[in-house]
C-alpha cells in the first residue's frame, strides 16, 4: 500500500514561550501515536515535531491513505456452557445476536485456557479522513496546559487563540474540523518578513517553504542551534562565554521565529554593581545574553536575539540599550540605596517579617538559626563564633531593596553587604552559601562554617514546619520539606555527624510545647526515607535496603558501607549466608527470654562446637575491620563461616526440648547474626 508523509499544523496567536517546547513534542507524539494505534502507519511511527511561537506542526512519514482490512475474532461463552442437550444456551444465543451472526456461522477456538465459540469476520480498513479528525482533537485535548481560553464566539478552548489549520498527506488536503477550523493547505509565515499567505505544496516541502517563503524556523530544535551557533561565534569574535543557562536559551528560542542575535552594550559605571544583579537583569527581566570576559568577569557588552532581520540594525540595538539603561539604574540605585545601613542595622526589621504565623517571625527564627549553627560548628571543629555571626547575618538581605526586587539574589547580596560591612570572607561566603544545596545536584557549602549555618537553615525548616503539622502529601511539599532532607542528607554524609542528635538539637531550640513531641522521631523516619531514595540513584534496592536497616547514624561511611555489600554480594557464599541470616533472625524471634552469652558447656553436638568456635574466630576480625572503616573486609570474612552454617542447620535441632540447650543454641545463632550483620543486614539481599 503506497503511504505518504502526514502534516498537520495549528496556526495560533503568540503561544506561552516557557511551555512551547514542550507544548510541540506532546502535540506530535500524541498525534504519532494515535495513527500507530489506528495502524495507519507503514512500521514504527517517524516524526518531526515543529514549533515556532505561532505554531504547532507535525509531520510524519510513511503515513497510509487506508486502514489494511483486519481480522476480527470475538470471542464468546466457553463451548463447555454453551451447549445444553445439543440445543445453544442463552449465553450463546446472547453473544451470537450481539456480533450480528448466527450460530452456525460462529466457530471453535482455545482462548488460552479452554476452547470458546468465537465469531470471526474481516473488517473493511477506514480511510485516513475518517480517523485523523479524532486522532487530532484527542491530541489537542491532552497537551499540558494549565489554563486554557475562549476567544470571539467561539465555544471552543485552547491555550491561545487558533487561526489556521493545515491538514496534509502528501499534497492531498485532508478534509477534518478541528476546533471550529477547516482543513486547509495555506498558512502564514512571519509577522512582519514574509511575503503574505502561504500555501503548502505538499507535507514534505513545510519545513523549506516556511524558512523561504515565510521566514519561519519551524524546527524549535533548529531554531536553537542557530541561535546556539550564532551566539558562540559573536563571544568568541570578543574572546568572552555566554552566560546563560538553557532556560533561557529554551526561553528566546520560543520567542522568535526568524533569529537574529546582535551585539549591545552599556556603560561600564554599572560594573560597579555586583555582576550577579546586573546578569539577573538582563536574563530575566530582558531575556538577553551577559557575556564574561576570560576570568569570568561581566563585560559590559551583551548579546540579544531579535525577531527581526534588517540591512541597519542599529535601531533595534539603539532600543534595547535603551530598556536596559533604565533596569540596570534601578539596580544601581537599589545597591546604593542599600549601603546606608549595615545588616546588622537592619535585623530589628525581621521581627516584622512573619516566617510562618504558628512559629514566628525570622527574628525569631533568627535566635534558634545562631544556636544550632554554633552547636554544629562545634561538632564540625570549626570556628562556633563565625558560624553564629553568620546565621544571625544570614537573613538580614530579605529587608534590602535590591533582594526586594530580585529575591532569587537573597544570600548573594548579603554576602556582598556583609563585605561592605567589614565582616570577615569566612562569614561572607556562609552566608552566601547557606541555601546550597537549593536543588538535586547543586554545590554544596564549601567551608564548615557554610556547612554549619545551611545545616542549621534547612534542619530548621524540616523540623519546624514538620513540627507544625503541614508535613509533603503526596506531590504536595509547599515548604520544600523533602528538597531540605535531601541537603542535609548530601551534607552530612561529607561529615560524621549524628543526624538524630542534630534533629533533637533542633527540635530543642523551639519553645517547648509549640512543636508536636513527636515531631523528633517522625523527621527522623521521614529522612531515613528520603535517604533510600537519594541512594537508590546508585545503587540497587536490596543494598541500600541492607545498609539502611542498620538505621545508621553518622553517613560519611555510606558510600564504603554500600560499596562493601555490593561487593559481598558477588561472592559465591553470598546468597547461602543470606538466606541462613534470615533463617537466624526468624528463629531469634522465637526466644522465649533474653539472649545473652553463650554457655560453652551446654554445647552437645559437634556441628555446634564447631560453629561456636568459627564465630568466636570470627568476632575480633570482623570488630577490628569495622573500627578500621574496612567494610568489605568485614563482609568477606563472613564468607570463612559458611561450611559450620550450613553444617549446623543440617545436624542440629535449635528448637531443643530441653529449655537451657534451646536457650543457648538461641544465644549461639544470635552472636552469629552479631558478626554477620555489623555491616548491614544481609538477610535483606535478593529481596
Amino acid at each position: 500500500m503506497t503511504t505518504q508523509t502526514l502534516l498537520i499544523e495549528l496556526l495560533t496567536e503568540e503561544l506561552p514561550p516557557k511551555a512551547l517546547n514542550n507544548l510541540g513534542n506532546h502535540f506530535a507524539a500524541s498525534v504519532a501515536e494515535g495513527l500507530e494505534k489506528a495502524q495507519l502507519i507503514d512500521g514504527a511511527a517517524e516524526f518531526t515535531a515543529y514549533a515556532s511561537p505561532r505554531r504547532l506542526a507535525v509531520q510524519i512519514k510513511n503515513v497510509k491513505a487506508v486502514q489494511a482490512d483486519q481480522k476480527i475474532v470475538k470471542k464468546g461463552p466457553a463451548v463447555a456452557n454453551a451447549m445444553k442437550d445439543g440445543a445453544p444456551t442463552k449465553a450463546l444465543e446472547g453473544f451470537a445476536r450481539g456480533a450480528g451472526a448466527k450460530i452456525e456461522d460462529l466457530t471453535i477456538v482455545h482462548d488460552g485456557k479452554q476452547d470458546v465459540y468465537a465469531y470471526e469476520y474481516i473488517q473493511t480498513g477506514k480511510p485516513l479522513g475518517e480517523l485523523l479528525e479524532d486522532i487530532i482533537n484527542q491530541a489537542v485535548k491532552k497537551l499540558p496546559i494549565p489554563k486554557v481560553m475562549r476567544w470571539g464566539s467561539s465555544t471552543f478552548t485552547f491555550v491561545r487563540p487558533v487561526h489556521g489549520l493545515i491538514v496534509l498527506h502528501g499534497g492531498d488536503i485532508v478534509n477534518v474540523s478541528v476546533l471550529g477550523l477547516q482543513s486547509g493547505n495555506q498558512t502564514l509565515g512571519h509577522r512582519f518578513l514574509s511575503s503574505g499567505e502561504i500555501t503548502i505544496e505538499n507535507a514534505d516541502s513545510y519545513a523549506a517553504q516556511m524558512r523561504e517563503q515565510g521566514k519561519v524556523v519551524a524546527s524549535f530544535v533548529e531554531r536553537k542551534a542557530v541561535i546556539q551557533t550564532a551566539l558562540n561565534e559573536q563571544a568568541g569574535r570578543l574572546k568572552a562565554t555566554v552566560a546563560a543557562d538553557e532556560a533561557l536559551l529554551d526561553e528566546v528560542t520560543a520567542l522568535v521565529e526568524w533569529p537574529v542575535v546582535l551585539e549591545a552594550g552599556f556603560e561600564e559605571h554599572f560594573l560597579a554593581v555586583p555582576q550577579e544583579c546586573l546578569i539577573l537583569t538582563m536574563q530575566q527581566n530582558q531575556k538577553y545574553f551577559p557575556l564574561l570576559d576570560q576570568n569570568g568577569k561581566l563585560m559590559n557588552r551583551f548579546l540579544l536575539v531579535s525577531n527581526l532581520q534588517t540591512e541597519d540594525p542599529s535601531h533595534i540595538i539603539q532600543g534595547n540599550e535603551r530598556v536596559l539603561r533604565a533596569r540596570l539604574s534601578d539596580a544601581e540605585f537599589f545597591y546604593k540605596q542599600d549601603q546606608k545601613a549595615t545588616l546588622e542595622s537592619r535585623l530589628p526589621k525581621l521581627a516584622n517579617v512573619v516566617y510562618h504565623n504558628k512559629i514566628g517571625s525570622q527574628a525569631e527564627r533568627i535566635e534558634r538559626l545562631q544556636s544550632i549553627a554554633a552547636h554544629i560548628a562545634k561538632a564540625l571543629g570549626a570556628d562556633a563564633a563565625a558560624a553564629e555571626r553568620a546565621a544571625r547575618l544570614a537573613k538580614a538581605d530579605l529587608v534590602t531593596e535590591m533582594v526586594g526586587e530580585f529575591p532569587e539574589l537573597q544570600g548573594t547580596m548579603g554576602k556582598y553587604y556583609t563585605l561592605l560591612d567589614g565582616e570577615t570572607e569566612e562569614i561572607a561566603e556562609a552566608i552566601e552559601q547557606h541555601y546550597q544545596p537549593r536543588f538535586a545536584g547543586d554545590r554544596l557549602p564549601e567551608s564548615k562554617t557554610a556547612t554549619a549555618v545551611a545545616l542549621a537553615d534547612k534542619l530548621e525548616t524540616l523540623v519546624g514546619i514538620w513540627g507544625i503539622g503541614l508535613i509533603p502529601t503526596g506531590d504536595k511539599d509547599p515548604y520544600a520539606l523533602r528538597r531540605a532532607a535531601l541537603g542535609i542528607l548530601r551534607m552530612l554524609m561529607q561529615y560524621g555527624l549524628d543526624v538524630n542528635e542534630l534533629i533533637q538539637t533542633t527540635f530543642d531550640s523551639f519553645p517547648k510545647g509549640l512543636l508536636n513531641e513527636k515531631t523528633p522521631s517522625e523527621t527522623a523516619d521521614f529522612m531515613q526515607a528520603r535517604l533510600a531514595v537519594l541512594l537508590q540513584n546508585d545503587y540497587p534496592q536490596d543494598i541500600v535496603a541492607a545498609v539502611l536497616a542498620k538505621q545508621p547514624r553518622r553517613l560519611d561511611d555510606l558510600t564504603t558501607k554500600l560499596q562493601a555489600v555490593a561487593a559481598f554480594k558477588q561472592l559465591p557464599e553470598a546468597a547461602a549466608l543470606a538466606a541462613a541470616n534470615k533463617r537466624v533472625q526468624n528463629l531469634l524471634k522465637k526466644a522465649d527470654a533474653a539472649l545473652g552469652e553463650v554457655n560453652e558447656s551446654l554445647l552437645q553436638q559437634d556441628e555446634e562446637k564447631a560453629l561456636y568456635a568459627a564465630a568466636q574466630g570470627l568476632q575480633p576480625k570482623i570488630a577490628a575491620a569495622v573500627a578500621e572503616g574496612n567494610f568489605q573486609t568485614a563482609l568477606s570474612e563472613l564468607a570463612s563461616v559458611k561450611p559450620q552454617v550450613d553444617a549446623f542447620f543440617d545436624g542440629v535441632m535449635v528448637m531443643a526440648e530441653d529449655p537451657a540447650v534451646k536457650q543457648n543454641r538461641l544465644n549461639l545463632l544470635n552472636r552469629l547474626a552479631e558478626q554477620m550483620n555489623a555491616v548491614a543486614d544481609i538477610a535483606l539481599l535478593g529481596e
